[in-house]
């Protein structure tokens, strides 16, 4: 991790150590560090968006341990990964080196949690809460070093009612007038579960790694409301369940150039349902019979499936000790099927059989000088797609789509170190981002397909300082700032109307901001103060067409500023040697953003400014190289009114209680 913050890569790494011992889960975890946003729609399990420095969703790849996440067994995203699998958290910024294969357009993250491949060990933790929350996870693992055998295991799961309490919510009251009232949410249960095993050998002198690893997933959510919360559903319900495996091999081939590789497939079944009958009101009753099945409209009862293969295959050559070359390749296959069974009659798109066939292949040259104190990365990447599928014409007549598109981009990150706690990093790419299999083809529910997306292009800039771990006489100072341009053309939106949505293409715009972190620990780790302020401007640039008239005009539904504090109080050895007790306060600021173009019309509709504050008491105990640690928390601890997206509330205060287990 010293070795990644230290590179001329613009990565941020945020280990995971402290936020084990929390109920925050792993969004929540990210969203403290300066320029991330994550957006939800509800509470454990509801749709969440990632964002960094004003770029989001696929804009932005994931992946655990170098695989894509949705192949790796986590396709609900980000915020689903328990956070007591994940060893530390990689960010990166804008520019993503050529080893990941991706064709992200803001950033890239990656999940580690492999790293940990000596001796024997486990943990095990759960997690009891309000709303019905319950989450549990277990993992355990085990190297016999003489012959080289490895193996590890986890599992977890989830389960929320998330019938939490919303406040001046519009209802029908007994003499039939729409009034405010405070009603709770009543179909928004979430289950998930999954596990994964792994085994091989490790450090053998014909493979430094050679572990195979298979996967199952599976979660499912009820849909309580439209887009904007206006109109509740008492039967429509979403799941998915995935599957699959992947090989992984590393080993240096020669003195001076490694081979790392990895391989796999995964199967996705996703399955939307809305056959009810009743319009429901938001106190749960049935108002009225609807004329046809389906509370979103039309009927549905759709399952998809995709099969997914992929590789990842990286050539390092260190022709000196302060120059290296690698190369890498990343080809992708995605093909998808599906069935609406509530189409008795005529053509249904989902039957049509979808493939999706990319890849990014790229070189990059990593050179050091000034003893290490200077180092610079220039690549060169190529990006190829192939899409084959069908389409129905607004006519009604039935063709086939076969598509091709090839894409060159480049870049260069720079690093200079001034003095050991002290450095500065610059970056550049020109980036290409090709659509992905959801943005086409649908999600087989709500969002439907967009089979004419155009690759997104973006000129990425990062700059920034950076002072680690400062000793000042009076304890230790940690400071961070980093300015950042995202100029984007074509660029991908998820936009729709109150019931489904589609992605489409944004002809141009920008994003410039700063983003700021600041640490402080006492002498004896007694007293640790953190704060991080990001600023984004991120506007509409495009000049001609429909969309020229809100030039200028911040991007709609963005939040641009917002800001988090955390103070952390710590007593050592309070009741016995190496045991610990802790209390946090943490607050998150988001200022006001509108919900449409801030240049149309006199009202506007915006989410409100807002300021949560969070409590969290833990106490922790160690013996022998075991440990155990639980932790009180409180969520809202003020019960204020709670928004990511217009309209939609979050839940208002919550308290949750975890116990966790190390061996």
């Amino acid at each position: 991790a010293e070795r990644l913050r230290r590179s001329a890569e613009a990565v941020q790494v945020v280990e995971t150590a402290q936020a084990r011992r929390q109920s925050a889960d792993l969004g929540e975890v990210l969203a403290r560090s300066e320029g991330v946003s994550v957006r939800r729609g509800g509470g454990l399990g509801s749709a969440a968006r990632f964002s960094l420095n004003g770029l989001t969703g696929d804009q932005i790849r994931f992946f655990l341990d170098g695989v894509p996440l949705a192949l790796a067994g986590y396709s609900a995203g980000i915020a689903s990964v328990p956070v007591n699998l994940v060893e530390r958290v990689e960010i990166y910024r804008g520019v993503v080196p050529v080893r990941f294969g991706a064709d992200a357009l803001g950033g890239a993250v990656n999940l580690v949690t492999d790293r940990e491949t000596r001796g024997t060990g486990g943990s095990a933790s759960y997690q009891v809460g309000s709303f019905g929350t319950y989450r549990a996870t277990l993992s355990a693992r085990h190297a016999d070093e003489p012959s080289g055998l490895f193996a590890r295991a986890s599992a977890f799961a989830d389960h929320a009612r998330n019938d939490y309490p919303m406040k001046d919510v519009e209802v029908v009251d007994a003499s039939g007038r729409l009034s405010r009232a405070e009603v709770r949410r009543f179909h928004d249960r979430y289950r998930a579960a999954g596990g994964s095993i792994e085994g091989g050998w490790l450090r053998r002198p014909w493979a430094d790694r050679l572990l195979l690893r298979a996967f199952y997933t599976a979660h499912d959510r009820d849909v309580q409301h439209n887009l904007y919360m206006t109109v509740p559903y008492g039967e429509v319900t979403y799941g998915r369940q995935s599957g699959g495996g992947h090989a992984r091999y590393a080993q240096p081939l020669s003195r001076e150039l490694r081979l790392d590789a990895v391989a796999g497939y995964a199967l996705a079944r996703t399955v939307f349902r809305d056959l009810g009958t009743c319009r429901y009101d938001w106190r749960g009753r049935c108002l009225a019979t609807l004329p046809q099945r389906g509370e979103m409209g039309r009927a549905a009862d759709q399952a998809v499936l995709q099969h997914t293969a992929f590789a990842t295959v990286s050539l390092a050559y260190r022709a000196a000790p302060d120059h290296l070359l690698r190369f890498g390749v990343s080809p992708t296959y995605a093909t998808r099927t599906g069935k609406n069974s509530a189409i008795r009659e005529g053509y249904d798109p989902l039957t049509a059989r979808r493939g999706l066939l990319g890849g990014v292949a790229g070189v990059e040259y990593e050179a050091k000088g000034l003893e290490g104190r200077l180092a610079n990365i220039a690549f060169l990447k190529g990006y190829a797609q192939v899409i084959g599928t069908k389409e129905v014409l607004p006519n009604g007549v039935l063709r086939d789509l076969d598509l091709t598109r090839h894409r060159l981009g480049l870049g260069d990150s720079l690093r200079f170190r001034f003095t050991d706690a002290l450095y500065a990093k610059a970056s550049y790419e020109l980036a290409t981002r090709l659509p992905s299999a959801e943005e086409l083809f649908g999600d087989g529910g709500v969002i439907t397909d967009s089979l004419h997306l155009a690759p997104e292009v973006s000129h990425n800039v990062n700059a920034g300082v950076t002072l680690e771990r400062a000793e000042i006489g009076f304890g230790e100072l940690r400071v961070d700032v980093n300015g950042f341009g995202r100029f984007v053309e074509d660029l991908i939106r998820l936009g729709g109307q109150a019931n489904y949505a589609k992605y489409e293409n944004f002809p141009s715009a920008r994003s410039v901001g700063f983003e700021s972190s600041i640490g402080w620990t006492s002498p004896g780790d007694f007293v640790a103060l953190d704060g991080q302020l990001t600023w984004q401007d991120f506007r509409n640039t495009t000049g001609t067409g429909p969309l020229a008239r809100f030039k200028g005009d911040r991007m709609l539904n963005h939040p641009y500023l917002f800001a988090d504090v955390s103070a952390r109080l710590t007593w050592p050895e309070p009741f016995h040697p190496h045991d610990a007790l802790s209390l946090t306060w943490s607050t998150r600021y988001v200022g006001e953003f509108f919900l449409g173009w801030e240049s149309a019309g006199d009202e506007k509709h915006a989410v409100e400014p807002q300021l949560l504050h969070a409590l969290t008491l833990a106490y922790a105990v160690q013996r022998g190289g075991r440990s155990v640690s639980g932790s009180l928390e409180v969520h809202n601890l003020t019960d204020e009114k709670a928004f990511d997206f217009f309209g939609v509330q979050r839940p208002g205060r919550a308290a949750y209680a975890k116990v966790v287990l190390d061996l």
